[in-house]
């Protein structure tokens, strides 16, 4: 049987975030029932009995939003036997105990808490429903309640968010001991509330330089508190690094169910209808985005592997794909050589510091 991994996406939630374009709805609440049916409909149709569920992944909109016995249900028809880590999504202002005891009691072992930042006033400018201590209430139940693999989401370069804003929150967050500390960038997509406040200059993000400088402050902080740096947007403590993120980064089959959900197998990427009534309707309709053929898949392979620290290991690449990295890329990897981007040993291709700060340039080389 083919071992796997699993995406769920849950596309409701209370209130869309002013930064949010994924495919969520604070306003279908109707849906939820009829949408949870759909989507163990879709599972089961990809014949359960054939592949190994290592890792399952609830996403969303916000997967705490719904009434947990809808998690519970989905679960239970799930063969998670072999599953070694199941992760939901959370935000504070959705979780009450007795959810965080149904997602226990399901076989969750695994939380990822959005939190962004610990200042109210950051929260409120970028559109969240909850508060820092609102936030510190849900951590400290999940803890009481057993869960001992912890993921805390946290942004930078938001509007209005100084250096010395995002160390203090870095700082309380490391007073906290989670295994898992994930710190993103704040990106504009165009279509959302952020996007439309910032064009009409009605509030101003941090310059790029700006931007850099609390990247590698954050850095600096996590890793001396423990913290490995293992991806471009991710630390762990050891042996808690996210074993489903780690199997999509290095390629690995994983199967996407739910509304515009996104699946990659039999080297075919493809995804589900992006409309919630379209999608339980017809949630058996998929729309190919790419058919894979060997160099494709190479080039993949390295864009994915240089999101990593370790980068790519030249043993892994040769007995995946019977050729030699640099000798396939050599082009594209001298140049990037040259322009101090990556570094190349005899056992891995990875970014330098220098690399992390323009790592769009090094993708584009395989694009």
């Amino acid at each position: 049987m083919n071992e796997v991994n699993l995406y769920i996406h849950i596309p409701f939630c209370k209130k869309k975030c002013y930064y949010c374009d994924f495919i969520s709805y604070p306003n279908k609440d109707d849906y939820i029932e009829e949408y949870i049916d759909t989507v163990i409909k879709e599972y089961s149709n990809y014949k359960a009995e054939e592949y190994i569920i290592k890792t399952v992944y609830i996403g969303g909109g916000t997967p705490s939003y719904i009434d947990s016995k809808y998690i519970v249900k989905l679960l239970k028809e799930i063969n998670l036997e072999k599953a070694e880590e199941i992760t939901i999504e959370i935000n504070p202002g959705t979780v009450t105990k007795e959810k965080l005891i149904d997602y226990r009691n399901s076989g969750i072992n695994r939380l990822s808490i959005g939190l962004q930042a610990t200042q109210d006033t950051l929260l409120k400018e970028i559109g969240r429903i909850h508060t820092y201590n609102e936030f510190l209430d849900t951590y400290n139940m999940a803890r009481e309640v057993g869960f001992k693999n912890i993921n805390i989401d946290l942004m930078l370069a938001l509007p209005k968010q100084h250096i010395e804003d995002l160390i203090q929150s870095v700082k309380r967050i490391i007073e906290l001991n989670p295994e898992h500390i994930s710190i993103y960038s704040l990106i504009l997509e165009e279509g959302t509330k952020m996007y439309d406040k910032v064009n009409k200059q009605k509030c101003t993000l941090p310059k790029e330089d700006e931007e850099r400088e609390m990247y590698w402050a954050v850095k600096n902080i996590l890793e001396k508190n423990g913290y490995n740096h293992y991806e471009i947007s991710n630390f762990a403590k050891n042996g808690y690094h996210s074993k489903h993120n780690i199997d999509c980064w290095n390629q690995k089959e994983y199967i996407g169910i739910g509304v515009a959900a996104h699946s990659y197998l039999d080297n075919r990427r493809y995804s589900n209808l992006g409309n919630i009534e379209e999608y339980i309707k017809n949630y058996h309709d998929k729309e190919i985005h790419e058919i894979q053929d060997k160099i494709s898949k190479q080039k993949e392979y390295m864009i994915l592997g240089l999101r990593k620290l370790d980068g790519i290991y030249i043993s892994e690449f040769e007995l995946k794909f019977n050729e030699n990295p640099i000798y396939l890329f050599r082009n594209e990897l001298n140049k990037l050589v040259n322009q101090e981007l990556i570094e190349i040993d005899l056992n891995n291709i990875r970014l330098t510091n220098k690399g992390l700060d323009l790592a769009n340039i090094v993708w584009e080389e395989f694009i």
